[in-house]
């Protein structure tokens, strides 16, 4: 079953945390990005909290509201799952001479994000929307299992198990994230770490997508050598346990 608190933090950590990545990536959402500082904050009471900034195209994800100009604020994991799904509409209890970017810019945004991460086969057709969608689909997936590791209570016993250390994930020779385990907490980061303890990568972005769609099986990869793991193999283990549950949350 899904638990409501920790589909909240994916939803905001791994869902709008990957709002940047689509700014850079998609030209449209450069431009709603476009605007003097504006910084979205969510609060999420017995939940996670953190902000969106907004500036000249370009957008920052960090913990916390500290500095908000539009402030969200729910009463439950539950309602800001709702705003996430559309059964629940937000009103700000800060910002609201800002409503404007909420409801053009930051819709917009959003609805660009859905388009990658829910695509359809004729997007998909697209060799340069394929590869978006997936780099970003790669972000939100990383930042899910560490939510999952550190929230969900069947992620926490396997995060348990994973030493200190650095997870590298991997899609062929450009694409890079990793997760930092230490004390069992769990934390994502896109990009190229500059050391590792153990890792897990892809042969290609291709087989990467087939993978996430449940196109193919992991396993037949890894003996095919598609997928290649090494390193500390008890932490990938780990985190394949996780990965497990990151299709319920997401699906």
């Amino acid at each position: 079953m899904k638990d409501a608190k920790t589909l909240a933090y994916i939803n905001l950590y791994a869902i709008l945390g990957t709002v940047p990545l689509l700014c850079e990536y998609d030209e449209k959402a450069r431009e709603l990005a476009s605007v003097k500082k504006t910084v979205l904050g969510f609060s999420v009471k017995g939940g996670p909290s953190a902000s969106l900034r907004f500036e000249n195209g370009k957008c920052e994800f960090y913990e916390g509201c500290d500095g908000c100009d539009i402030k969200l604020g729910f009463s439950s994991p539950e309602k800001f799952n709702g705003m996430i799904d559309g059964t629940v509409t937000p009103i700000p209890s800060k910002g609201l001479l800002k409503v404007k970017f909420l409801l053009k810019n930051f819709i917009g945004i959003t609805d660009i994000l859905t388009k990658y991460l829910r695509a359809s086969e004729e997007d998909l057709a697209d060799p340069e929307f394929f590869e978006k969608s997936t780099k970003l689909m790669f972000s939100v997936i990383v930042n899910a299992v560490a939510q999952i590791g550190n929230n969900d209570k069947v992620g926490r016993a396997s995060a348990s198990y994973i030493t200190d250390g650095v997870i590298r994930f991997a899609m062929g020779d450009s694409d890079y994230a990793y997760i930092e385990a230490s004390s069992h907490f769990l934390r994502a980061h896109m990009g190229k770490p500059e050391k590792y303890t153990a890792y897990m990568s892809f042969d290609s972005i291709s087989l990467a997508r087939k993978l996430f769609d449940g196109k193919v099986n992991a396993v037949s990869c890894v003996g095919l050598g598609d997928v290649r793991i090494g390193g500390m193999v008890s932490q990938v283990d780990n985190v394949n346990r996780i990965l497990d549950r990151v299709e319920l949350y997401l699906a």
